[in-house]
């Protein structure tokens, strides 16, 4: 008997750090309807110990535009992947990204429909863009605002935050202009990120957590002249972290 309600302690002692180990994520419908996660989920749960589940309110989404990592398409669709800085989001996505996550997705055959590809080649788009900000009034916004967390060039190299991409990669990412574009909607950023006539106030309740970034529009075409201007990085070599 004692046997016994040792063991039921050792399960209920572990049941919430399993429950801790669920990720959720977001599809479009006709993911959702394909079987595709039915297939794919299981199969990185029981590779790594995460857990991933459909949940409409996940904390990772697979969304039909830029932001995120392309992951897989059907019927040239491209779904990305958008994650938040989290290292159990991030081993999700290494995986999707990784031979054997390609493999199982391409693994799949749907009951209907065409089947998914995770061979995506995105064209280098050639940049036509009429960018009128100022360059140097961009660099000086980016070491202002976001110099506390990315690096932005040499003058704060050891300063970035080693889990956040560097300005030069994130140049080097194909929807980099998206990104950056974009930036304020993206997570950690709405809750700290202020652009003039663009994002609503904070609410009463959910003041910014640290200092609030606020900008204007013009402002951002300056970050975005400068962010241009960046040489990219080589993400074929070996990632330098400070």
């Amino acid at each position: 008997m004692r046997f016994v309600l040792l063991c039921l302690s050792l399960t209920l002692s572990a049941s919430p750090s399993r429950a801790q180990e669920t990720l959720g994520l977001k599809a479009p419908d006709e993911v959702s309807a394909s079987g595709l996660l039915q297939h794919i989920l299981p199969r990185f749960s029981l590779k790594t110990g995460i857990r991933v589940i459909a949940d409409e309110n996940g904390e990772m989404s697979l969304e039909v535009n830029p932001p995120g990592d392309p992951v897989f398409s059907r019927d040239d669709v491209i779904y990305h992947l958008r994650t938040n800085d989290n290292k159990r989001q991030a081993r999700f996505r290494d995986w999707l990204l990784s031979d054997i996550g390609k493999r199982t997705v391409e693994s799949y055959t749907p009951p209907d429909g065409t089947p998914f590809t995770a061979s995506i080649e995105i064209a280098a788009i050639v940049e036509d863009q009429s960018i009128s900000g100022d360059v140097t009034l961009g660099e000086e916004l980016s070491m202002t605002h976001c110099g506390r967390c990315h690096v932005i060039g040499p003058q704060n190299r050891m300063n970035g935050l080693g889990s956040t991409p560097s300005f030069a990669v994130l140049r080097a990412m194909p929807d980099w202009s998206e990104r950056f574009q974009a930036f304020f909607a993206l997570n950690p950023h709405p809750a700290f990120t202020q652009i003039e006539d663009v994002t609503p106030p904070f609410a009463v309740n959910l003041p910014s957590p640290i200092h609030p970034v606020e900008m204007t529009l013009d402002d951002l075409e300056a970050i975005l002249a400068f962010v241009t201007a960046l040489e990219a990085a080589d993400l074929g070599a070996p990632l330098q972290f400070q």
